[in-house]
């Protein structure tokens, strides 16, 4: 009669023992440390990495379990990870949502298309994206835009708006830095190669093109002829009847009462109109010298410059028409 009651309890201690040997906590330290999961997990073993990383005791049991238990691919993002989980709250983790998402925006965006990005990734209220808009994004009059750096972000869920965009200035500043004493140097103020920058971006065709066009606005700035680029319009308008940021300009509009009319004002806009990335600001600080005042890009979008705007009417008839 013993031996039939200690038989179970021998084999369920003993089941136990084997569990917490292969899958009981690593150590017993509580500090939050961050698993990264990239963006790209082409070649990323996760649970080789938790191995690596301390996370679990062994490779093999933790993957039969969590075969057994069907539970699909880790998402990207970073997880908060502790010594003292054992592999079952480790795997629970990880199949759970992510305490950090990846967050990507290319060149070159208004601040107000960045806030809805993130607003879609961080699950924001509206009440959070009026505050990136008109608070977290407005605390100098530099920073109210371009300077918002386009790259890849891993951000926390419960992060703050404010923090956000000090992280993204600070991405910038990081970027700018090896330009900064060569504006210097050239006599440009930072925020003016930030306007030109953000101009040429979204004027360009591609890298091919943005020195010429870097080239052309100074040559309009420097003999004083308005800039008359639709992007500072587009910029104006904000979003067009569909919805959509960067909307098409009719004549009308370039009537329209604006700082950023480059068609009513000389000069610059009063801010960068979106933020650029470095080949943008780059460009802006080595423009290519050219005789030319006026471009268009045909519909294979390569761009043809002309010196005087009746030869500019000819690339139109010729390209466009």
């Amino acid at each position: 009669m013993l031996k039939k009651i200690l038989l179970p309890i021998v084999i369920i201690s003993a089941g136990l023992l084997i569990y917490w040997h292969y899958m009981g906590p690593v150590g017993n330290s509580a500090t939050d440390h961050i698993f990264v999961v990239p963006k790209n997990q082409e070649g990323f073993d996760v649970v080789e990495k938790l191995v690596e990383g301390n996370y679990i005791k062994n490779k093999r049991p933790f993957l039969i379990f969590r075969q057994f238990l069907l539970l699909g691919k880790v998402e990207s993002g970073g997880y908060v990870l502790r010594n003292n989980m054992s592999a079952w709250e480790v795997l629970k983790k990880l199949n759970g949502i992510s305490d950090m998402v990846w967050i990507s925006y290319s060149s070159c965006l208004r601040k107000e298309q960045i806030g809805e990005i993130l607003a879609d990734s961080l699950k924001w209220s509206q009440e959070e994206l009026d505050k990136w808009n008109t608070i977290y994004t407005n605390t100098k009059p530099e920073y109210f835009e371009g300077v918002y750096y386009p790259d890849t972000y891993l951000i926390s869920r419960t992060e703050s708006g404010d923090k956000i965009a000090q992280r993204l200035i600070n991405r910038f500043n990081e970027k700018f830095a090896p330009y900064a004493e060569k504006y210097v140097k050239a006599n440009i103020r930072w925020i003016t190669g930030l306007k030109i920058a953000s101009l040429i971006a979204r004027e360009a065709a591609g890298k091919q093109d943005m020195h010429l066009i870097s080239g052309i606005i100074w040559n309009r700035l420097n003999i004083g002829m308005p800039l008359q680029i639709d992007s500072t319009m587009q910029y104006t308008l904000g979003k067009n009847q569909e919805g959509k940021w960067w909307g098409s300009i009719v004549l009308d509009e370039k009537q329209n009462e604006s700082l950023y009319n480059s068609y009513l004002h000389k000069g610059l806009p009063p801010t960068p109109i979106c933020s650029a990335n470095i080949d943008y600001i780059e460009a802006a600080l080595n423009p290519t010298e050219t005789d030319c005042l006026f471009y268009l890009h045909d519909d294979k979008q390569q761009i043809h410059c002309a010196k005087t705007y009746e030869d500019h009417l000819k690339n139109i008839k010729t390209y466009l028409d």
